[in-house]
């Protein structure tokens, strides 16, 4: 019994061990079998690959799967879309690279191509691909001309499609070719966006509309609107002419004269008698008082020469140096027609036939306390009646009343004005009391007289040369203005009306 079961206890470690030994050896013969097995079979490469829009049937994937179904190929069908799963490209070694690829040593020593695996996508990936293509044929808004150009060749090439190809066509045939817009454009389709013409009318009714709701002619607002635009033009391209002493007919006829005219007709309601007494042609000399604070006399006197006289023309004033030294204020007093009071500029302009004006006061007369208001003042050394003598023109007196009350002068800053170069610093009611509305004018009624012109052809030129005769001939001009504004005081019922 103990010879039995001592046999029977050595067999079982001897049958035991040749069980893990047939087991081990097929381990192992399975391990080296997939080692030498590749994770995915290599596809054809000469297969064509399958163009988009095209009827031929996209590649399939093919693969080599073990016998006892690997964890690698489980992994390999669940990747993203996407992702390309190759093998190792580097060569073994021992091994050499050919033309055909990486190669990798057999066991005869022969050396073989080693496979390597293309990018296939799986059904997740062709499942998202078709989501995206979805969303973006909804975003994409087909013109009709467009469908009409593609409905055609729809229905053919889906029935000869995969289904994992489908969702790209229907993407292709909803996108909008150039073609199809220039087919649209070309059969009378009429864009949305107005053009230059109908904003041009819409903006012209509109104020047609607000002019009539104001009270003004809707015609000659839009002749207004015509006609700065046409200025605009003008200046652009640069179709104006300037004259040597700085005149610019284009901007004071179109420019500078509307800004005054809104004071001279409805602010201080300018009244203009004898513009008759202004020749129709050649040169002529306009003398006028001064006063104000500001010259606004002259401004208006220019304007009432051009809109009331039956020829419309320009006064061309002569102003002091101080004028043309003041920024932007110098620019436009030479554009508008002005030059400095000098005798050889004023003696140019008169011998071409121009009409001047000048204000002998100058300063002094501008700058003279209310208390004095209307009271001229010395008119110089008479250099404006020798400049008329020489050249042979006329002198029209001008008498201009309600200038005196625009800024009425109750005091003076002298050390003000010292310091700033000017010959007075004003203080009036409103300014510097009010700040900035101090400087707008009283609206006070205007009236501006031309009197009967005093002629100097007949003495010659040389008489400019005689002082006394310029001196009798200077008192002359004065006294006839300081009489007639006496006479026009007495006229005007009040200040403002």
């Amino acid at each position: 019994m103990a010879s039995t079961s001592g046999a029977k206890a050595s067999k079982k470690p001897t049958a035991r061990k040749g069980a893990l030994a047939a087991g081990a050896a097929r381990a192992s013969g399975e391990r080296a079998k997939r080692r030498s097995t590749p994770l995915l079979a290599a596809v054809d490469a000469a297969a064509p690959e399958t163009a988009p829009g095209s009827s031929a049937q996209p590649t399939t994937r093919s693969t080599t799967r073990s016998t006892t179904g690997t964890t690698a190929d489980r992994d390999a069908s669940d990747t993203s879309d996407a992702v390309t799963v190759r093998r190792a490209a580097e060569p073994a070694a021992g091994g050499d690279a050919t033309k055909d690829g990486p190669v990798e040593p057999t066991s005869s020593g022969k050396h073989r191509p080693r496979p390597v695996a293309k990018a296939v996508p799986t059904r997740k990936a062709v499942a998202r691909s078709g989501a995206r293509a979805a969303r973006a044929a909804r975003s994409t808004v087909p013109t009709g001309a467009a469908r009409e150009a593609t409905g055609a060749a729809k229905p053919a090439a889906r029935h000869t499609q995969a289904p994992k190809v489908r969702v790209l066509k229907a993407v292709t045939d909803e996108v909008v070719l150039p073609e199809a817009i220039d087919s649209a454009a070309g059969s009378g389709s009429r864009s949305v966006a107005p053009g230059v013409e109908e904003l041009l009318t819409a903006g012209i009714a509109a104020v047609r509309v607000a002019a009539e709701a104001a009270g003004i002619s809707p015609d000659d607002v839009e002749r207004h609107i015509a006609s700065l635009l046409s200025f605009v033009r003008r200046r652009v391209t640069g179709d104006y002419t300037v004259d040597e002493f700085g005149f610019d007919e284009d901007f004071t006829r179109h420019f500078y004269l509307p800004v005054l005219r809104p004071l001279y007709r409805s602010w201080f309601r300018v009244e203009v008698r004898g513009i008759e007494n202004i020749p129709a042609e050649g040169g002529g000399l306009v003398v006028a008082n001064h006063s104000g604070t500001i010259a606004m006399d002259s401004l208006m006197t220019q304007v009432a020469v051009h809109d009331e006289h039956p020829a419309h023309r320009h006064l061309r004033m002569l102003g002091a140096d101080l004028v043309f030294q003041t920024p932007v204020v110098g620019q436009v007093a030479r554009k508008s027609g002005s030059t400095l009071a000098a005798n050889p500029d004023a003696e140019r302009l008169l011998s071409s036939g121009e009409l001047c004006g000048v204000w002998p006061e100058g300063f002094k007369g501008v700058g003279k306390p209310f208390s004095e208001r209307y009271k001229l003042q010395r008119f110089g050394r008479g250099g404006f009646v020798s400049a008329a003598l020489r050249t042979g023109v006329p002198i029209i007196p001008c008498s201009i009343v309600g200038a005196e009350e625009i800024y009425p002068i109750i005091g003076n800053m002298k050390t003000v004005a010292r310091l700033l170069g000017a010959p007075y610093a004003p203080i009036t009611p409103t300014w510097p009391l009010l700040g900035p509305l101090g400087l707008i004018p009283l609206p006070s009624k205007w009236i501006i007289e031309f009197g009967s012109p005093v002629e100097t052809a007949d003495l010659g030129p040389n008489a400019a040369d005689d002082p006394m005769l310029v001196f009798d001939l200077t008192d002359q001009v004065r006294e006839t203005i300081q009489q007639t504004l006496y006479s026009l005081l007495m006229q005007r019922r009040s200040v403002f009306f």
